[in-house]
């Protein structure tokens, strides 16, 4: 559930008294880890493909790091709406677990070893044509020489994001510090695309916003158990090593939701 803007209740405490519609219902059959491990990536997943991107069957949607929580998540829901997805994988393993997931049909794309274009695979893939829909899991903002290694190998950079970007595209950023310049700009203007910030949070600053904020959080409860979405979740924590489950998410280490079992 959530909190009113102007509640007078704190929801750092063990109890707390809510009003009923301010609260989304659980299914029976979905257990409290699942739930609590899916809200999050379900709840920007459908903000992104739902609200700043809506998607329909026969668009072309790129999902970049599928293999993540949310990528996970991504893909399916695209997938659920008819949509031809392509993804990147970022090791052999995330290749294998994408190609594994059902319902299949995703285009898997291994950029672990740096040789593959992604904006010229996609443009291959889409016929020249472009992609509709872009979710990205961040993106290069520099030259190779003023980046780390390891974030140049992974990610595409943003000029790559909009030349693969077909005509009327829709880009969703996760980048929060995305600086466009003229040319880019000027790119885009002439593909007249967009650019969409994700940041889910945003539901929690409106109150006009609290029935949408419910229904999706409803959503994601009820319909990802009946569809049978499949999340990517390690197995439940126990509190004694919450502190150490957190270090690894703060380093960016962790590949599957952590989820704590009080």
């Amino acid at each position: 559930g959530i909190l009113p803007l102007d509640s007078e209740e704190s929801g750092v405490c063990e109890v707390i008294l809510v009003h009923e519609h301010y609260l989304a219902h659980k299914p029976q059959k979905l257990c409290w880890a699942e739930a609590a491990g899916t809200l999050r990536d379900g709840l920007r997943a459908y903000t992104a493909l739902h609200y700043l991107a809506p998607v329909s069957p026969g668009t072309s949607v790129l999902i970049l790091d599928g293999a993540s929580p949310f990528g996970t998540i991504a893909i399916q829901l695209a997938q659920h709406r008819g949509a031809k997805v392509i993804s990147t994988a970022h090791s052999l393993e995330d290749k294998q677990y994408l190609e594994r997931l059902r319902p299949a049909g995703a285009r898997v794309i291994d950029v672990s070893h740096g040789k593959i274009d992604v904006a010229e695979s996609c443009l291959e893939e889409t016929g020249g044509l472009g992609v509709d829909t872009v979710l990205d899991a961040g993106v290069r903002l520099y030259s190779a020489e003023d980046e780390p290694a390891s974030r140049c190998q992974l990610l595409p950079h943003k000029h790559d994001i909009i030349t693969l970007l077909g005509v009327g595209g829709r880009w969703i950023t996760t980048e929060r510090n995305l600086q466009l310049d003229p040319p880019d700009s000027h790119s885009l203007f002439l593909k007249g695309a967009t650019v969409s910030f994700l940041n889910e949070e945003v539901w929690n600053l409106s109150n006009v916003q609290q029935g949408k904020y419910l229904y999706i959080l409803w959503w994601c409860c009820g319909h990802f158990l009946l569809f049978h979405f499949r999340p990517q979740l390690d197995e439940p924590i126990p509190l004694y090593e919450a502190k150490v489950s957190m270090e690894i998410v703060q380093k960016n280490q962790a590949r599957k939701r952590q989820v704590i079992q009080f």
